[in-house]
C-alpha cells in the first residue's frame, strides 16, 4: 500500500512538471512593451539594466536622447508617428473584444541585429529585400560590405538572418526592452497592388500561380479554361479582390505575408516600435536608422529608381476596375493600417 502511494505521488509530480513545461513553451508574456490597453509612449526608456557597455550609447538611447544635433529635429517627427500608432491602438482596444497574448510564433518577422542592438520587423513590398540586405551587412561580421552585392534570393534565405522567435522567452523580453525596434510601412493599397502585380502578373512567380492562382481561378472565374485552372497565371485584380474579401479566405487562416496587414505582421499594438519609417520617405528614414546605429558614415541604404514601381495613379486604375462593394470591403480589411500609419482615405474610393 505504501509503495503504491509513493508511486502515485511520483506520477502526480511528473504530471505537474509536464503541464508547467507545456504552458511555458506556448505562452509569451512580454513585460516591457506597451499592450494595446496601456500604451506608454512618452517615457524615457533608459534605466540601469539597459544592456550597453558602460560609457557607450546604443541606437535606442540616441533616438530618445540624441547627442548629434542634426538628429534632434527628426526625433520630433518620429514621436508624432509613435503617438499616431498609440492613439489608434487605444481606440481599437476600446472597441474590440479581442484579447490575446503574443506567442513566439508571432515574432517571426522581427529580425535581430545583436551587435547594433536593432530589431527590424520586415513587411513585404516595403523595401524589405534591401532592408534584409542591410541587416545581413550589419550582422555579417565583415562578410558583406555592399548590400547590393547580395543577391535578392539570398536575402530571403531564412538561415541568413536571426529572428526574435528563435530566442527563449527571457531573451525575447530583454531584447524588446533594450534594442531599438523599427518597421517600414507603405500606403496600404499601393502595397496591395504592388503585391498583386509582382505575384500574379510576372511569369517567374510560378509558385504563387500554383498555390494561390489556381485556387482563385477555380473559385471565382465562371467558365474558366482548363489551362487557367491548371496554371493560375492570369488572375485578374477583381478576382484577387474577391478572394481577399471572401469569408472563406478568412476561415482558412492568416493571409499570405505579401498582402497581410501590417498590424497583423508586426503587432504594433503589442510591441512598442521606437521608429516607424515610411516608403514615401524611404531613403531619409532608412539612413536615419543607420545613423542612430552609428554606421551612417560607412553604410547607406540602397537607392535606385524602379521604373516599374507601383504608384498612386496606377493603384487608382486597378481600383476603378472593381466594384464599389469590393472597394468598401478592402478598405475595411486594411482600415487599421490606414489609421495607424496616418494614410488618408484614397480619393478614388467609392465608400458611400
Amino acid at each position: 500500500m505504501k509503495q503504491a502511494l509513493l508511486e502515485l505521488m511520483r506520477m502526480s509530480r511528473i504530471c505537474r512538471m509536464v503541464l508547467a513545461t507545456c504552458l511555458g513553451s506556448f505562452i509569451l508574456v512580454i513585460f516591457y512593451f506597451q499592450s494595446m490597453f496601456q500604451p506608454v509612449m512618452r517615457r524615457n526608456p533608459f534605466v540601469a539594466d539597459v544592456c550597453c557597455p558602460k560609457g557607450s550609447r546604443n541606437a535606442l538611447q540616441e533616438l530618445y536622447n540624441p547627442t548629434q544635433p542634426e538628429l534632434s529635429g527628426t526625433a520630433f517627427l518620429h514621436q508624432t508617428r509613435r503617438d499616431q500608432v498609440a492613439e489608434t491602438c487605444r481606440a481599437y482596444s476600446a472597441s474590440s473584444r479581442k484579447r490575446r497574448v503574443l506567442t513566439p510564433g508571432d515574432l517571426k518577422h522581427l529580425v535581430v541585429d545583436e551587435e547594433h542592438e536593432l530589431i527590424y520587423c520586415y513587411v513585404p513590398k516595403v523595401a524589405c529585400t534591401n532592408w534584409k540586405r542591410v541587416m545581413m551587412v550589419l550582422t555579417g561580421r565583415g562578410k558583406y560590405s555592399d548590400p547590393m552585392e547580395i543577391p535578392s534570393n539570398e536575402a530571403h534565405v531564412p538561415a541568413n538572418l536571426k529572428t526574435l522567435n528563435q530566442y527563449s522567452i527571457p531573451e525575447i523580453n530583454h531584447r524588446l526592452k533594450s534594442f531599438l525596434k523599427f518597421l517600414f510601412v507603405r500606403e496600404p493599397f499601393e502595397r496591395l497592388v504592388s503585391a498583386y502585380r509582382n505575384k500574379f502578373t510576372l511569369k517567374y512567380n510560378s509558385s504563387f500561380h500554383r498555390r494561390f492562382g489556381t485556387k482563385i481561378v477555380r473559385r471565382y472565374r465562371k467558365n474558366a479554361t482548363q489551362e487557367a485552372l491548371q496554371s493560375g497565371t492570369d488572375v485578374k485584380f477583381q478576382e484577387f479582390a474577391e478572394y481577399l474579401t471572401d469569408p472563406a479566405t478568412v476561415r482558412e487562416g492568416p493571409l499570405n505575408e505579401h498582402w497581410e496587414t501590417v498590424h497583423s505582421l508586426c503587432h504594433p499594438c503589442h510591441i512598442h516600435y521606437d521608429l516607424v519609417g515610411k516608403y514615401e520617405t524611404l531613403e531619409e528614414d532608412a539612413n536615419y536608422v543607420l545613423r542612430l546605429a552609428g554606421v551612417g558614415d560607412y553604410l547607406r541604404f540602397p537607392t535606385y529608381a524602379k521604373s516599374t514601381r507601383t504608384t498612386d495613379q496606377m493603384t487608382a486604375e486597378f481600383f476603378h476596375n472593381i466594384s464599389s462593394q469590393q472597394q468598401r470591403q478592402l478598405y475595411q480589411l486594411y482600415k487599421l493600417d490606414f489609421l495607424m500609419f496616418n494614410y488618408s482615405t484614397p480619393s478614388y474610393l467609392k465608400l458611400e
